[in-house]
């Protein structure tokens, strides 16, 4: 081998040693130790969920869960703890005492959950059951389609209503359970996601040409496919059209509503919202989400003509004036480079039917004890290690978003401040409490070598699959909006999206201790490594103004 060629290959061998990121593996072992033997993960989530749960966003119980959250932070040592405003949101509500009962033709206790921003009752009302299904026996997005439905609904049932207790929803259909509520993502499955999705031309879609399917897992994908503020457009329409029945339901004097989800089986309880959280809207009457299983046998008895007589009773706290919300902010500061920041992040708040625990108390649980670990080792870091824990998530990212928008950028104008400069990266936790298989890209495939080397010290924990999709959803597209690098973690789904999610089994009992306790080690050896590594996270170009 001639001289010129030993420099060729010296000099190729030096760039890519330059390429390579050094894995301090001593470290990796400091922090799956601390994570491991001396965790706190549970006990944080058992605060969150079992004693300061549900956390509804501008309800009492989430300022009460962020107040305990702050001082947790602090007691951790983190600096800048503080409850960062942004709003206005919208109204406050708590559900104090509910109960639904059907007195004829026989007594039955009915298992239900009031939906959030529903009027109360004062005091218990009796009425007669009126069978009078919205729609076909599958929910339909598409807004226009929507539309159509209640309008059609509301010239049917006009000045039949009052002093009803409504069944709003077709009967459910209740299949067998022929495949397990519980699993784990298969090495085939793995393998599957990993791979990069066919090329296809990525059209350009605007609000007033929306395909939406009807199949609604097809749907909620296409929705989460759409840029950020065509689904803005997309909610923004759905929640004026349910508010436009809230209102008719209340015009026609009915004494509430009674529905149920063709998603749930074997008593669940899927209970999201009945009104609108903003204060322009008017609140929807007394709306509960019954078991489908009940909810039949209501439907069915109504189609025999079986008269039937219910008794409801529902106490709410609810204020009109607009709120504020907050998030949750705390740091680590960092060392020769404490001006640039490395975030995660999870949402803070939850639904009202049970105590919020797998979504998404988890992955809130998970970074609280990422930032205890990384501040009891007392690692040095050169960044600054930030904590975001974001409310509003579940009415639209709104707390991740007010954030982006005050410290990075307005994904409108793509206007950007100072600080967008200064953050490296965003890492967030909100597919229940599964551990840690991998991460999505986001489109960066630019991070795909950076994780690939965090990533190999923690394979025999099952976290090695990385992919080019994206995902949506949650707090990650906030960052992303504006060209931050952000990123949510793959999770086995366990019993997410069949048992717990949004539903009253969203419980303390369903998270899995050594997942999150995986996802916590994980999770602590990326971030000291993105804080540490000579440069900032590569970025992808940046989104285009919309306006």
């Amino acid at each position: 081998m001639n001289t010129m060629r030993i420099y060729i290959l010296v000099l190729l061998l030096a760039v890519l040693a330059c390429g390579q990121d050094k894995v301090d593996l001593a470290v990796v072992n400091q922090i799956r130790t601390e994570a491991f033997d001396n965790s706190e993960v549970m006990d944080t989530l058992w605060h969150l969920s079992e004693v300061y749960g549900p956390r509804l966003t501008a309800s009492p119980e989430i300022r009460e869960a962020a107040d305990w959250a702050a001082k947790t932070l602090e007691g951790y040592g983190l600096s800048n703890v503080h409850q960062e405003k942004w709003g206005p949101f919208g109204r406050t509500w708590s559900a104090r005492e509910y109960r639904v009962e059907m007195n004829a033709p026989r007594y039955a206790q009915l298992a239900v959950a009031p939906l959030a921003w529903s009027k109360g009752t004062d005091g218990p009302v009796s009425g007669e059951v009126i069978y009078a299904p919205l729609g076909g026996p599958r929910r339909v997005l598409d807004p226009k389609k929507y539309q159509a439905q209640i309008e059609g609904w509301e010239k049917e049932h006009k000045g039949t209503l009052r002093g009803k207790i409504v069944l709003l929803t077709h009967e459910a259909e209740i299949a067998p359970l022929d495949k397990p509520l519980f699993v784990r993502y298969t090495s085939a499955e793995l393998a599957d996601l990993a791979r990069a999705p066919e090329p296809r031309t990525r059209k350009q879609v605007d609000f007033e040409h929306l395909d939406v399917p009807d199949e609604l897992t097809e749907a909620r994908e296409y929705i989460f496919s759409l840029p950020s503020h065509v689904q803005d457009q997309f909610f923004d329409a759905r929640d004026a059209l349910r508010s436009k029945l809230n209102q008719f339901l209340v015009d026609e004097e009915v004494l509430a509503v009674i529905t149920t989800d063709q998603r749930v089986h074997t008593g669940i309880i899927a209970a999201q919202e009945g009104g609108s959280y903003e204060t322009k809207y008017p609140m929807a009457p007394p709306t509960f989400a019954l078991t489908a299983e009940q909810y039949n046998r209501l439907a069915r008895l109504a189609e025999n003509r079986i008269p039937e007589k219910i008794t409801v009773d529902l106490k709410v706290d609810t204020h009109d004036t607009p709120m504020d919300s907050f998030d949750i902010i705390g740091e680590i500061p960092g060392g020769a480079k404490k001006d640039e920041v490395v975030m995660i992040g999870g949402h803070f708040d939850s639904w009202q039917a049970a105590t919020g625990a797998t979504d998404n108390g988890a992955g809130s649980a998970v970074m609280m004890e990422v930032m205890r670990v990384l501040k009891t080792l007392n690692l040095k870091m050169d960044r600054t290690v930030r904590i975001g824990l974001w409310t509003g998530e579940e009415q639209g990212l709104l707390g991740s978003k007010a954030y982006v928008k005050a410290h990075f950028g307005d994904p409108d104008t793509m206007k950007l401040t100072a600080e967008h400069a200064k953050l490296s990266g965003y890492f967030n936790l909100d597919n229940g409490s599964g551990k840690i298989r991998g991460v999505y890209l986001q489109g960066n495939d630019a991070m795909r070598t950076l994780f690939e080397q965090w990533l190999a010290p923690l394979a025999d924990l099952g976290a090695s699959t990385i992919t080019i999709r994206n995902t949506g959803g949650t707090d990650h597209l906030s960052f992303d909006a504006v060209g931050l690098p952000g990123f949510q973690f793959i999770q086995d789904p366990l019993d997410y999206e069949t048992v717990t999610h949004h539903t009253n089994m969203d419980t303390y009992d369903h998270a899995q201790a050594g997942d999150l306790m995986q996802a916590v080690a994980v999770i602590a050896s990326v971030v000291y490594d993105a804080a540490n590594r000579p440069e900032m996270l590569p970025r992808k170009p940046l989104p285009k103004a919309i306006q």
